[in-house]
């Protein structure tokens, strides 16, 4: 699968989550989830909140899936999202959410990952960008979300889902290489 095919994919995703009959299904619910439908701590992700979060969300998917797109092929991509979807997805439950609905938690993940791929890949702004996530990270969890942001979606940024997004992200970019360096370890006194 190329990464054309799997951004139309994603993107009719997004669209088919976003009608309300199906919302209603997959949206991130602690009840509905503590119930036994667990599923919703992968689809929360794909629902939004209103047509332009969802619209506002796929730019971003598409914007970074650009950006990087010299880093991965598009198996190991969804892997990736599904990966961070479901670290964002069940890390909600240890906050005092109670409903979530947005991709923003995995886009904060990619973008973190991304930009620790480009340092590990001596890529041109890649600790730029870093620099950048942490600042709005920071900025997020002093401060709270923008309010712009807030009005635009019709609810409160749910800055936790950022923050676990990029610390999964970081945390995905960095498992290859200390896997690496510790099997070279291991080789080296066998």
């Amino acid at each position: 699968m190329s990464i054309r095919t799997f951004l139309i994919i994603a993107i009719t995703a997004l669209f088919i989550a976003q009608w309300p009959a199906a919302q209603y299904w997959l949206a991130w619910d602690r009840s509905a989830i503590l119930d036994g439908e667990v599923w919703r701590i992968l689809t929360g992700n794909l629902t939004h909140t209103n047509w332009p979060h969802m619209i506002m969300n796929t730019l971003a998917l598409a914007i970074i899936t650009f950006i990087y797109r010299l880093h991965y092929s598009a198996r190991p991509y969804s892997l990736l999202i599904l990966a961070l979807s479901a670290v964002v997805g069940t890390g909600i439950i240890a906050t005092d959410i109670q409903w979530y609905a947005g991709l923003s938690g995995v886009l904060h993940g990619l973008f973190a990952w991304g930009a620790v791929r480009d340092t590990q890949t001596k890529q041109k702004g890649g600790w730029l960008l870093m620099l950048g996530l942490v600042g709005k990270i920071a900025s997020e969890q002093y401060f709270g979300g923008s309010a712009s942001s807030e009005a635009l979606i019709g609810a409160r940024v749910a800055i936790e889902a950022h923050l676990l997004g990029a610390i999964a992200g970081v945390a995905c970019a960095l498992i290859p290489t200390v896997l690496k360096k510790r099997s070279n370890i291991n080789q080296l006194f066998s």
